[in-house]
């Protein structure tokens, strides 16, 4: 077997030099036969003419093929065409009903600027001057009115407890001087009715000695009265020393008539500042009413065009 293993070895070397080495006669390698090769490319004639072309069925199936076909072809292009109008349709009722809305809601702002506009014109421009001269005007006249008519009120509010206090005096300067001659004293509502239209300037006690002396009857300088009488006319006739007698009573007299009459004044400024503070509340409301007023307009108006500017952006978009 060793030997087969070699001579096998030994043999397959010169084979493989044999077989690696160029050949000597290339000419014993080359083929002598011609190979048969059929090209698959058609030519011009067999293009342009076709087996099917003469076909009648095949002409039948292609006709059937191209009517369903043109059929189809337009029964798609109607549907579109449906579906076209119908979203222009649906395009042109919105594009519509915006613009329905708009003129409704331009309209709605449009009154309500307006109506406030015109409030606050009437207001500022007509209503609030014209209140304000015949207010001026009223209110000059009525605290003139008021000013006499308080200044009157004070002064006979003096004047009566003035009066009403210098009789009590002199009922008391009667009295302590004819206790002892016994004379009578008039009742106070007889001495009320004597000084009667006694002015301010006469309201001390010197005063009302005086009027009481101008309005004593006759009948009072003989009888029961007759002793009173005398002393009002000598208190009348020389008031300086009566008055420098009887200083205390003066005092009272003229500080009871110059109480009652600031009282009155007191009470009247008061009533009168009361008033005069709902005038100026009343102006004070007016006119921030009328500043509202303009300020919701300009508001209203600012918001209209910057919604009119969206709408029209809007409507033009759709259009498009």
């Amino acid at each position: 077997m060793n030997v087969y293993y070699i001579s096998i070895l030994l043999f397959a070397i010169p084979l493989n030099i044999l077989v690696s080495s160029p050949p000597k006669n290339p000419s014993i390698l080359t083929q002598h036969h011609t190979p048969i090769y059929t090209p698959r490319v058609l030519s011009e004639k067999d293009i342009k003419s076709s087996n099917y072309d003469n076909d009648p069925q095949m002409k039948k199936v292609m006709k059937k093929f191209q009517d369903s076909t043109s059929e189809r072809l337009r029964e798609y292009d109607e549907r579109m065409k449906e579906k076209r109008q119908k979203r222009k349709e649906e395009r042109d009722k919105k594009i519509q009903e915006i613009i329905e809305k708009d003129k409704m809601e331009k309209s709605l702002a449009e009154k309500v600027e307006k109506g406030c506009l015109k409030c606050g014109v009437v207001l500022g421009g007509g209503v609030l001057p014209v209140w304000g001269m015949i207010t001026g005007l009223w209110y000059a006249t009525w605290s003139q009115y008021v000013a006499i008519a308080v200044a009157e009120a004070a002064t006979n509010a003096g004047i009566e407890a003035g009066v009403k206090v210098g009789l009590v005096k002199v009922t008391e300067i009667a009295t302590k001087t004819l206790i002892k001659s016994g004379g009578e004293i008039p009742t106070m509502d007889v001495l009320v009715k004597m000084t009667t239209g006694i002015s301010a300037d006469n309201v001390t006690l010197s005063g009302i000695f005086n009027a009481l002396n101008s309005a004593m009857p006759n009948k009072f300088y003989s009888g029961d009265y007759s002793q009173f009488s005398l002393l009002v006319q000598q208190a009348a006739q020389t008031p300086k020393p009566f008055i420098r007698e009887y200083a205390t009573q003066a005092a009272e007299v003229t500080k009871a008539f110059a109480d009652a009459k600031a009282g009155v004044l007191t009470q009247a400024g008061n009533a009168t500042s009361t008033l005069t503070t709902a005038i100026t509340a009343t102006v004070i409301t007016i006119v921030v009413i009328v500043l509202i007023l303009v300020i919701i307009y300009f508001i209203l108006r600012y918001r209209r065009k910057k919604k009119m500017n969206k709408k029209a952006q809007y409507t033009k978009l759709l259009k498009e």
